[in-house]
């Protein structure tokens, strides 16, 4: 592929892409429905944590060696890119949560609950211990989302509003609604609340351990936070229940009673798209390339996923990492 390309999906993986090739002189048009990235669902609903670390609890290790990339990456592209790195804590009830994590991740340390209060002073005498993942980082992925389609219509990019295929060189980053040629790729639910707290002060991310719900708060300044997320096994897009919503409160409401207080902003829901080993895929066929399957780490693997598919478009690489066989 050479000259021009059209890539289907203007979400978080599609825009990156479009910026890599640009950067390599590659021309682009970027076809989708939505009209804004506001209906884009996983990239306008993600949490927007650079947490490779964190993620090596449950994930691959591709995903924690890849997604060191991305906090430079984004700030590389004009994106804010908070680094204060990101706390893991629990109820006195699940400290044996705590020990499994910190055994399973690396790049921490362990605070007392007096250093804990010294970092995020709303959480004193609530937790007497929390592991603290200093290199990790954090951004509005909202803002990430306009800014990143800002600059590429500013560079010539060009943005159509319909999801019909192209002719020529395709680069198809539609997310779940690629099932139609890539059947394996499954969704999971997720769904996510912005609340309004102004009472509650927090500087960065804090995951909250739980056995049943674990959670995460992710700080949007002015008393804003996002709080997510379930994973649940299900293509569902639509409608989110109210018992996961009632856990995710609850969750919220143990780290910080002042969170009973909050005005209940947003509440989301969609499906990221995921195959069998929840790893992203890179697969040719023809004069299309799909990149997709990023499941929950969107902002955190975008980067790396871009890179590998612009490098294939231009022969810079025989087969990037996550290059996969077509068995379609």
């Amino acid at each position: 592929m050479t000259g021009a390309v059209t890539i289907r999906g203007a979400g978080v993986v599609g825009l990156c892409v479009a910026t890599e090739l640009m950067a390599r002189g590659i021309s682009v048009t970027l076809r989708d429905p939505a009209p804004a990235p506001g209906a884009h669902g996983c990239s306008w609903w993600a949490g927007g944590m650079l947490a490779p670390f964190c993620e090596g609890f449950s994930a691959e290790e591709p995903v924690m060696r890849l997604g060191q990339e991305a906090a430079d990456w984004w700030q590389a592209q004009g994106v804010e890119v908070i680094r204060r790195g990101s706390l893991v804590v629990t109820l006195a009830r699940d400290r044996r949560e705590l020990d499994q994590f910190a055994r399973r991740t690396t790049g921490h340390r362990l605070l007392t609950g007096a250093e804990l209060a010294a970092l995020e002073p709303h959480l004193a005498d609530r937790h007497d211990r929390a592991l603290f993942f200093a290199g990790e980082a954090h951004i509005d992925p909202r803002a990430a989302l306009l800014h990143l389609r800002k600059r590429l219509q500013e560079a010539g990019a060009r943005f159509e509003q319909t999801d019909a295929p192209a002719d020529g060189p395709v680069i198809d980053c539609r997310g779940l609604a690629a099932q139609d040629s890539l059947p394996d790729l499954r969704g999971v639910k997720g769904e996510m609340v912005v609340l309004r707290a102004p009472d509650v002060t927090l500087s960065r991310p804090v995951r909250l351990l739980h056995p049943r719900f674990p959670l995460y708060i992710v700080p949007r300044g002015d008393g804003v936070f996002m709080l997510g997320a379930t994973q649940i096994e299900s293509g569902d897009r639509w409608r989110a229940s109210v018992r996961s919503v009632m856990e995710l409160l609850s969750a919220a409401y143990a780290l910080h009673p002042a969170f009973g207080e909050a005005e209940v902003v947003e509440i989301g829901v969609d499906a990221r798209p995921a195959f069998p080993d929840n790893l992203p895929r890179i697969t040719a066929r023809g004069e299309t390339i799909h990149a997709n399957g990023l499941f929950r780490h969107g902002f955190l693997l975008s980067p790396a996923v871009a890179r590998m598919t612009a490098a294939l478009v231009m022969r810079e690489n025989e087969k990037p990492e996550f290059a996969h066989e077509d068995h379609g």
